[in-house]
This record gives structure tokens, C-alpha cells and sequence, in this order.
């Protein structure tokens, strides 16, 4: 797996072209009565002055009313400009939270097996679930409060500034004490954010191999090993976001500080021009009141600033998955896929996964519409095999061809719909049982569905179910039986159509009854049909058109039952060796 370069515009660039300039109409919209909202604050605060000058030190009776009209004015127009910039702003939030979580999804989905290995499902599922969720309770902090934080400071240091720009100078001496330590208290949010949403994909592992493992768990008696492994990382992760908190709650106390020092400055400078007659009582509390509520803004929007780092942390790690790109892509100029039933050869092919070979020099050639049948000990290669059919790993060495087509030269879409596989395990969506079986086709009749419920046998239990068709399957198709879950799938391999048949194990679980109803369609399935079959039971695979047998990566025999038979060799060993355990 191979990265992109590293994106030199920054993460908050690429968060905007990437995600929110299509939204930007309503941003604009949203920022206008951001300013609205904002802007108030800098109205009640220049309002102390004709309040306090005209009105208590004054005694104008007239200036009450008007006075007192704007303030209520202000806050009248704060409220619905609030409403409306929230209510925007949250559907945009909202899009670009779910585009970021469907393009992370379907990215995934292109990424080759070996990263799929490298990473598990818990962690997989806290990227996409875990940092998008992230980024989403950060970026509302943000939008809603930031903007409108921003507008708020610059009204009310106009008005402050308006009044007397000393005054201004003097509450800001604190400042330049801050900016240091609000750079390393960044730094420090980001990395210990970036180190809990790492532990939290951890933890998100550990509970997918616990509850996907929870016989083995229990029969080992490895509950507590479990908990201990688990309450390890839990312990790690609240160390991780203490530290956090601690960077972020760093931020909002030096902006205090800041003030502390501010209000004392003005306070005593302030004061002895009042007392000297040079400014009014109205002057101080106009002033007064635009630094006062000036330094709540600055608070949030120095909470905002480490709520910021911690959804970079998210975004970096998003960013990272985004920039992965796949090894195993379309050729530059694709061919066709071949559209007649084709045949499968394999020659000299060579694998190694690591250090380890796979695949050592395997040939063969699998006959157009006819059944091949793969065997051997575990570990011989013949999954390995069906991988490099659909092209879910390429060769080191070698050529797999179909149709006399290479696999590389053909798109990957192309290439898979050539293909239906049912496996020892079938995966069934928690949908209904149509739903499993259609997977959001819309072109298939109730007619056609009916004859492929008959061909796959699912006709003979749907009566069973409550619901028939829609019928709930429950996580993973946990309602039904496994001979019923193979027979979904196989239904689905009917509908598809395809002129390539892969057969892993599809039967190895079943006990003799519905592996006798599940064979018997699979054998209709498999007419007309380039099959290709993974066995451990050879009694299964004896009617082949052609036995291959695999050891160690290399084929060491191939021909039909009798003939492997009676040559006593590598095959007979392995039927020799069934029928004795049996």
C-alpha cells in the first residue's frame, strides 16, 4: 500500500475545497447573520454611554426610552440571527459530516486485501465512525460559536477603539504573554488528541475480537485476560485525554490572566482621567462593557482553538486513509472482459506473502463450461489461487489469464463480474431475505425471483419464515441455518449470472442433509458454467471434469477421480487418508 504526498495546503484547505465550498451559498448567507448576531454586542456596549451620560448622569427622560428600545432592539435581532445561522449552518455541518464518512467508506472499499489484513474491523470502524464523529462535535463547536466570536471581537474593539485607543492599548498589554505558551499548549492538545483517537481505534479492536471470539473466549477461560487487555488501553485512553482537557482549559486561563492584567491597567489609568475630568462616567462604562464582554469571546474562541487541534488530530488520521491509494488499479488502457465462457489458466505462477511463498511454479488450465476441482492440504494454495483470479492479489512471476485475456489487462469491475462466489461462509446483510438475495437490484421480476427461490432451494424453507421474503436475517444472517445461508447465496450467484464459477469450501459445514440439498443446486448452478472448486471432502468433488492436486504451492497432479486414483499418488494418499478417518 502506497501513499499519496502529503497535501502542502493544510488540513483546513483541504477540509474546504474538499467538503465545504459547494456548500458556500449558504455559508455566505450563514456568515451574514453571524455578523448580525456579532455585531450586537459592539450596539450594547456603545449603548453604555448615552445610558449612563444622558440618562442616570444626565436625568433626559426621553433618551430612556429611545435608549432602552435599541437595547431591547439589539437583543431582539441577536435572537433571530442566532436561530437562523445555527439552523444553517447544523445542514451543512451535517452534509459534510456524511460526505467525509461515505467517501472514507467507499475509499476503504477500494483499498487492496493486504491493508484489509493489516487492519482489522474495529479499527477500520473507528476511523470512519470514531474521527468523523469527532470532527463533527468539534466542527459544530466551531461554526456555531467561532464566526459569530470573531464578529463580536471586532465590534467590540471598534467601539473600544472609538472611544479612547490608549485605553485599548492598555487592556491588551497581557497579549504578548500569551502567545508562546499558546503555541506549545496547541502542540501539546494535537499530540495527545492524535494519541486517544489512536487508543480508541485500539479499544474498537479489541471489542470486535472479543464479541466476534466469544466462544473461544469462554471455553479458554480468557474472560479476565480479556478485561485486563481492555482496562489497559481504557486507562491509557483516559490519560491520554486528560492531558487534553488539561491543554485545552490552558488556553481559556491565560486569556484570563490576560484580563486580570488588562481591567487593572484600565482601571487605574481610566480612572484618574475621570477623576481629572479629561473623560465621563459614560466614556469608562461604554469601555468598560466592550472589554468585558470582548474577553468571553476570546475565552471561547481560545477553547475553540484547542477543540480545533483536536479535530485536526481526527482529520490528519482521516487524511492519511484518503491519501491511501491501492496497488492493484485499472490498467491505463483497459481490454475487454472475454464474453464468451472462457477458460482459466495458470502458468508457472509464483507468489510469496512476505518471506513466505505461496505459490511455487503453479499451472493449469481450467476448461471452458466445464467443473475443475482444486485440492490439497491446508495451506497449498488454493485460495491463494482464487485471489488471483479476481484479482484480489497479483503474481510475482508468471501469467493468470481468462479468456486469453491477463487479469491486469482487464478493470477490476470487468474482471469481478465475471464472477460468482459462494464461499464455506456465506455473509448475509442484517435486511431481509429479499434484500440478501437482490442487493439492490431493481431489474429483477418477481417471476424471475421465484424461479431462482426454486433453482437455489430457498423456496423449500421461505414458508417457515415469519415474514417470507421480508423476513428479517438478523447480523450476519444469524436467524437462518448455514445450509439455509448457503442457499441464499447461491440464489444470489443464480441471479448474477455470471460465466465463472467459484466454489470455496461451500458445503465443508453442512451437516448431510443440507449438504445434500445445497449440492444439488449448486450442481445446476455449475452447468453451462467455467467451474472452479475448492474441496476438503473429496467426496464432494469426484465427479469433476478435472481433480487438480496442490502441495506447497506447486500442482502435483491433475486428472479425473479414477485416473488420480490409480495413478496412487499425491491424491490417493489424500483419499486413502479421508476414508480412513471416516
Amino acid at each position: 500500500m502506497t501513499k499519496a504526498p502529503p497535501n502542502a495546503k493544510g488540513l483546513f484547505v483541504w477540509l474546504w475545497w474538499g467538503y465545504l465550498w459547494k456548500h458556500r451559498w449558504l455559508l455566505a448567507i450563514a456568515l451574514i447573520f453571524m455578523a448580525i448576531e456579532g455585531s450586537m454586542f459592539g450596539l450594547l456596549s456603545y449603548m453604555m454611554k448615552p445610558m449612563f451620560d444622558q440618562v442616570f448622569v444626565g436625568g433626559n427622560a426621553g433618551a430612556l426610552w429611545w435608549v432602552g428600545l435599541v437595547i431591547f432592539g439589539s437583543f431582539l435581532v441577536r435572537a433571530t440571527a442566532s436561530v437562523v445561522q445555527k439552523v444553517l449552518l447544523t445542514r451543512i455541518s451535517e452534509e459534510t459530516v456524511g460526505d467525509i464518512r461515505n467517501d472514507l467508506l467507499r475509499h476503504l472499499m477500494t483499498l487492496d486485501g493486504s491493508f484489509h489484513q493489516a487492519h482489522g474491523p474495529g479499527y477500520l470502524m473507528q476511523r470512519v465512525e470514531g474521527d468523523v464523529g469527532q470532527i463533527s462535535k468539534v466542527w459544530r463547536i466551531i461554526i456555531t460559536g467561532a464566526g459569530r466570536d470573531v464578529i463580536a471581537l471586532v465590534s467590540l474593539f471598534a467601539v473600544a477603539l472609538g472611544i479612547d485607543w490608549h485605553w485599548t492599548l492598555v487592556a491588551l498589554v497581557g497579549a504578548p504573554l500569551m502567545v508562546l505558551p499558546s503555541i506549545l499548549v496547541q502542540r501539546y492538545v494535537r499530540g495527545n488528541a492524535r494519541k486517544a483517537r489512536d487508543i480508541a481505534a485500539g479499544l474498537s479492536v479489541r471489542l470486535n475480537e472479543v464479541f466476534h471470539g466469544i466462544v473461544p473466549v469462554k471455553l479458554n477461560r480468557l474472560e479476565d485476560y480479556q478485561a485486563a487487555r481492555y482496562r489497559k488501553l481504557t486507562d491509557d485512553r483516559i490519560t491520554a485525554e486528560t492531558r487534553s482537557a488539561l491543554g485545552q482549559s490552558s488556553i481559556p486561563g491565560l486569556i484570563d490572566i490576560m484580563a486580570g492584567i488588562g481591567f487593572l491597567g484600565v482601571l487605574f489609568y481610566g480612572g484618574s482621567e475621570i477623576i481629572a475630568g479629561t473623560k465621563t462616567v459614560g466614556d469608562f462604562m461604554a469601555f468598560f462593557t466592550a472589554i468585558a464582554l470582548a474577553f468571553e469571546p476570546l475565552r471561547r474562541l481560545g477553547a475553540v482553538s484547542g477543540s480545533w487541534q483536536i479535530a485536526a488530530a481526527s482529520i490528519e488520521r482521516l487524511k492519511e486513509l484518503l491519501d491511501t491509494v491501492p496497488d492493484l488499479r485499472d490498467p491505463p488502457s483497459p481490454r475487454p472482459a472475454p464474453e464468451a465462457v472462457p477458460e482459466v489458466v495458470l502458468d508457472n505462477v509464483t507468489l510469496r506473502y512476505g518471506d513466505q511463498p505461496v505459490l511455487r511454479g503453479a499451472s493449469f488450465v481450467a476448461e471452458a463450461r466445464k467443473t475443475t476441482a482444486l485440492v490439497g492440504a491446508s495451506g497449498a494454495g488454493k485460495s491463494t489461487v482464487f485471489n488471483l483470479l479476481t484479482r484480489l492479489v497479483d503474481p510475482e512471476g508468471g501469467r493468470v489469464e481468462i479468456g486469453g485475456v491477463p487479469v491486469q489487462d482487464m478493470r477490476l469491475s470487468d474482471l469481478r463480474g465475471l464472477f460468482s462466489v459462494v464461499s464455506q461462509e456465506a455473509l448475509l446483510f442484517d435486511e431481509s431475505l429479499r434484500d440478501n438475495i437482490l442487493l439492490g437490484r431493481k431489474d429483477v421480476t418477481e417471476e424471475r425471483l421465484e424461479q431462482v427461490l426454486e433453482a437455489a432451494h430457498v423456496a423449500d424453507f421461505l414458508p417457515r419464515l415469519e415474514g417470507g421474503l421480508d423476513a428479517q436475517v438478523g447480523p450476519r444472517g444469524s436467524s437462518l441455518s448455514g445450509g439455509q445461508r448457503q442457499r441464499v447465496a447461491i440464489a444470489r450467484a443464480i441471479l448474477r449470472d455470471t460465466p465463472i464459477l467459484l466454489l470455496d469450501e461451500a458445503t465443508s459445514a453442512l451437516d448431510v442433509q443440507s449438504e445434500a440439498v445445497v449440492q444439488a443446486a449448486l450442481d445446476r448452478l455449475a452447468q453451462g458454467r467455467t467451474t472452479l472448486v475448492i474441496a476438503h471432502r473429496l467426496s464432494t468433488v469426484r465427479h469433476a471434469d478435472k481433480i487438480v492436486v496442490m502441495d506447497q504451492g506447486r500442482v502435483v497432479e491433475e486428472g479425473t477421480h479414477d485416473a488420480l486414483l490409480e495413478r496412487n499418488g499425491a491424491y490417493a494418499r489424500l483419499h486413502a487418508m479421508q476414508f480412513a478417518e471416516s
